[in-house]
């Protein structure tokens, strides 16, 4: 896959909202089979799409790159020889930068920096009025995927955000589907008498019931669509802590939410358990390893590392 393939292949992940790091070689020391410029994309099944360097170059990019995922923060990663046949070590001498001994290198040192890519959160705005267009425009500007949408729609499994703003317009419809599939925000415009009778209409349970915001938004005297939307947008901020992405049952999360790793019993090197890790049984258990190299090496004679 050549970069321009592997950036048009990135393209078509953000356009599907699928969240991905780019790996990017920045620095290379020979001897290494990867050169500066080379790129790879890390998905969350732990799939790896382009080159950055042989098999326990890329077992490492594999590794760090499912944890930048589920932190979300880039970060540059240095892999280097191993000053020793110990077991792997990772240190992070700074903010950003985590460096990793492999001794699986051919001898030379590869800097890559692993660009995470997450989608912006998913909001739904329901209703044609001047506050529904204004909740979109300023959700935007905040960086969100703001989309207008229809009583009836089916819900994607990554909405974060549902709001309501249909002047009295199929609200109990929306906000039984948007609470029964857990949405971590759901606000109705309305005044607080209305937004209080619509509530206690609802077929839902008190669970569900608090979890729709009504009136929607801060009280800090909005008059305005723009003030009113920025307001909901500034609870929405405020909660932000206590309603994480794909916290609702049935949501896709941007990363595995238990990442499995295991420790290569050849050469130490901790690698990422995916469908496509190398792996042998043993004793009733299952081995993993960083390439063929250790696989094989374990498999001739298994026992130097019986104690690993």
């Amino acid at each position: 896959m050549t970069n321009t393939e592997l950036l048009t292949r990135a393209d078509v992940l953000r356009h599907g909202r699928t969240p991905f790091v780019l790996a990017t070689v920045v620095h290379a020391e020979r001897p290494t089979s990867a050169k500066p410029g080379d790129r790879a994309l890390v998905l969350p099944d732990g799939t790896v799409e382009g080159f950055v360097g042989g098999a326990c170059a890329e077992t490492t990019v594999q590794l760090q790159g499912l944890r930048v995922l589920e932190t979300g923060e880039s970060l540059l990663l240095r892999i280097t020889p191993a000053a020793d046949t110990g077991a792997e070590e990772a240190q992070e001498p700074g903010e950003g930068l985590v460096t990793v001994a492999n001794p699986c290198l051919s001898g030379g040192t590869l800097d890559i920096f692993l660009e995470a890519n997450l989608p912006p959160a998913l909001a739904y705005v329901y209703g044609h009025a001047p506050i529904a267009r204004a909740l979109l425009d300023v959700g935007r500007v905040l960086g969100l995927d703001a989309r207008p949408a229809s009583p009836g729609e089916p819900l994607p499994p990554d909405l974060d955000i549902v709001v309501v703003a249909t002047h009295g317009r199929d609200e109990q419809t929306v906000l039984i589907e948007a609470a029964r599939a857990g949405i971590p925000y759901i606000g109705l415009v309305a005044s607080p008498r209305r937004g209080a009778s619509v509530l206690a209409g609802l077929d839902l349970t008190d669970e569900q019931r608090a979890r729709v915001h009504t009136p929607a938004g801060l009280d800090i005297g909005a008059r305005t669509p723009a003030e009113i939307a920025l307001s909901v947008y500034a609870e929405i901020i405020a909660l932000r802590p206590q309603a994480p992405r794909a916290a609702r049952p049935g949501a896709v999360p941007a990363a595995p939410r238990t990442r499995t790793e295991d420790v290569d019993p050849v050469c130490g090197m901790t690698v990422a358990i995916t469908p496509d890790t190398l792996s042998l049984d043993r004793a009733g258990r299952r081995m993993y390893f960083c390439g063929p190299g250790c696989r094989h090496a374990f498999a001739d004679d298994p026992f130097p590392y019986a104690d690993a």
